[in-house]
């Protein structure tokens, strides 16, 4: 027999007003009045509440997402991600560091169809490129430029994500044209052994 999951998932129409409902609840909770109809949110994540998210983007679960933070469309953060840091003075001398105030906070903006993954940590003000793919674990510290692989500490580029430039422009202009719906990948099924 199939699981509720697998049930869920198999009729898109009550997905979408599944989690349209949870993500009306979560936006409220959050005073998240800057994104999309269709951005979420999982449980267990900390975000401010200036953060824009377009569409279909997606934060995971036990995320910590600072202020100034922009997604792209379709831009994915896995587990555990943080977005955080730049929010201190540190080089006054003669002055704690708690006493130093604060600079003034660059945007962070991941562009549309970007995917950091589990645990990686960016640093306010970064920017990570469209389609660009941030390996789970790195600490991003300076820009990912468009459709790059970046990964280790501190995070440099390890591949690209399509071999052709001809791949890369088909997805552009794909990501340039209107966002639309398609169906969502199925939820991983984690069987434990008995």
């Amino acid at each position: 027999m199939k699981s509720l999951r697998a049930f869920i998932f198999s009729h898109p129409r009550l997905y979408d007003a599944i989690r349209s409902v949870r993500m009306a609840g979560r936006r409220w909770r959050h005073k998240l009045r800057r994104v999309h109809p269709s951005f979420y949110l999982s449980a267990g994540s900390v975000v401010c509440p200036d953060l824009v998210a377009d569409a279909f983007s997606y934060i995971g679960p036990g995320c910590r997402v600072g202020p100034q933070v922009q997604l792209g469309p379709y831009a994915m953060l896995g587990p555990g991600v943080s977005i955080v840091g730049g929010d201190h003075v540190f080089n006054v001398p003669g002055t704690p560091i708690i006493f130093s105030g604060r600079p003034e906070l660059k945007p962070t903006v991941i562009g549309a169809d970007a995917w950091i993954g589990c645990g990686a940590i960016l640093l306010a003000g970064v920017n990570i490129g469209r389609g660009a793919i941030v390996a789970a674990g790195a600490v991003v510290t300076k820009e990912v430029p468009p459709y790059e692989i970046h990964g280790g500490v501190p995070a440099r580029k390890i591949g690209d994500r399509f071999a052709t430039e001809t791949d890369r422009q088909l997805h552009d202009r794909m990501l340039d044209e209107p966002v639309r719906r398609r169906t969502f990948c199925p939820a991983l099924e984690l069987n434990q052994a008995a």
